[in-house]
């Protein structure tokens, strides 16, 4: 019978390189290496010969034990990780014996977790630095582009694309240093027996444990039950959902201002064989900025279960293990593809200047009302007072379909305050983007 795969994960989504972290072997792999370094620990600590424990140590690796061996003996055991315990004894002969010893399974388990989420992290932050650098280039390249802006759906006041560049790689820059700053809570594994008391360690546990996490890179949980508490999981998780809101916040406007009615930006479309649709030959649609605001809800919805594990009954019981055996391969890995989405999104994303203005200019100058009311308060206006006036004057502009300036000049009460070069002035977009462009400066100055 031919394998099929059943999730996408395993066909479409994630890089090798992610995935490899994942995948079967290599999470044999790090039980091995874990079980190695507990071996060591009790030879440094004079428990067992170190003869043995060199010889546990060579034979801990996949070319000796295999994940087929491994598998067969669990049909038989119903327990994984007691599978590959008798997998590697049965290949280190009279070591075999030492194989294990004291440990309970979730002291492999959870420090062999530790060691993946310290590879899968690894890509994680080299992704988010590479998104950053995209956009503070794309920020540097358009500081001086003037747009409209929007709040609640409608035109706003100018902004710049600048801006907006320099909001999201700041963002993208708080995701490093959360990533970073979770490593010391999340690095982390244990040695601490079946409830945490390290009574099968005797009296050498506390140092036993700190033998094999020095030996792996990992820091020793100050006191643990049978498992790393999970607020620590649950914590990873989000921090990896909070990163993937962002993408879906920038997948989101890449989508908006890609409506054809907008149409200031648009995603890389390859003429030559990319299709749109099976039906409408016309169609360019944004398929990764919409690739990511989809995928992002699967890795936030994957908080709620983070969470759920966090209480866990007395010392523990198992209702965290098959579902962290789906949520936290299935974060990384959708993450790694949304974040490689998202970087080759920004390096051929395309602006179009000629629908930036277009759209700026749509609706007459109702957008600098802001503008000329400020100047009226300059020249002495109450702001209450030429705020209504501008409301007023606006709504006017609107049903008699003029521009705002014809409005104004018409205004008695706006022509005490102002001439008309001042009010040109006023009404110019780029003479009202504050200190956009400084703003921008310093986000770059940073770097």
């Amino acid at each position: 019978m031919v394998d099929m795969a059943i999730h996408p994960i395993e066909f479409r989504y994630g890089s090798a390189e992610m995935k490899s972290i994942f995948e079967e072997e290599s999470r044999l792999q790090r039980f091995l290496d874990v079980e190695a370094a507990l071996a060591r620990a009790h030879a440094a600590v004079g428990n067992i010969p170190k003869r043995d424990a060199d010889t546990i140590t060579k034979k801990a690796s996949v070319k000796f034990v295999k994940v087929e061996r491994v598998k067969e003996i669990e049909k038989e055991t119903k327990h994984d990780i007691m599978s590959v315990i008798k997998s590697l004894s049965e290949v280190c002969g009279r070591a075999g014996k030492y194989v294990h010893l004291g440990a309970t399974s979730y002291d492999i388990v959870d420090t062999a977790n530790a060691l993946q989420f310290k590879e899968a992290l690894a890509i994680v932050e080299k992704d988010l630095r590479d998104l950053e650098k995209a956009l503070l280039r794309l920020a540097k390249k358009h500081i001086k582009t003037i747009a409209i802006g929007r709040t609640h759906g409608q035109h706003a006041t100018p902004v710049t694309y600048g801006l907006r560049f320099s909001i999201w790689a700041m963002e993208i820059k708080r995701h490093i240093e959360r990533v970073s700053e979770v490593k010391k809570r999340v690095l982390v594994g244990k040695m601490s027996g079946a409830v945490g008391t390290q009574a099968s360690f005797g009296k050498k546990g506390i140092r036993i444990q700190k033998l094999v996490m020095k030996d792996l890179g990992l820091a020793p949980a100050e006191v643990s039950s049978q498992i790393v508490q999970r607020d620590r999981y649950a914590e990873l998780v989000s921090i990896l959902a909070l990163i993937a809101a962002t993408l879906d916040k920038i997948g989101k406007e890449i989508r908006n201002l890609s409506r054809t009615e907008i149409a200031e930006v648009s995603e890389k479309f390859e003429e030559k064989r990319q299709v749109g649709s099976s039906t409408m030959p016309h169609k360019r649609n944004p398929i990764n900025a919409e690739n990511i605001c989809g995928l992002s809800r699967v890795i936030k919805s994957n908080v709620f279960v983070a969470l759920e594990n966090v209480s866990l009954e007395h010392e523990r019981d198992l209702t965290n293990s098959s579902s962290e055996r789906v949520i936290i391969p299935e974060s990384f890995i959708l993450l790694d593809e949304i974040l490689k989405r998202t970087k080759n999104l920004l390096k051929n994303l395309a602006l179009y200047p000629e629908n930036i203005a277009r759209n700026l200019e749509m609706t007459g100058g109702i957008e600098m009302a802001e503008a000329v009311m400020m100047g009226l308060t300059e020249k002495g206006m109450g702001r209450q007072d030429a705020h209504e006036l501008l409301r007023k004057l606006s709504i006017k502009a609107v049903k008699s379909k003029k521009p705002l300036k014809d409005v104004l000049l018409k205004s008695t009460t706006i022509r005490k305050y102002l001439s008309e070069s001042e009010i040109d002035k006023l009404m110019d977009p780029k003479n009202y983007i504050g200190t956009a462009v400084e703003q921008v400066k310093n986000v770059l100055a940073r770097r």
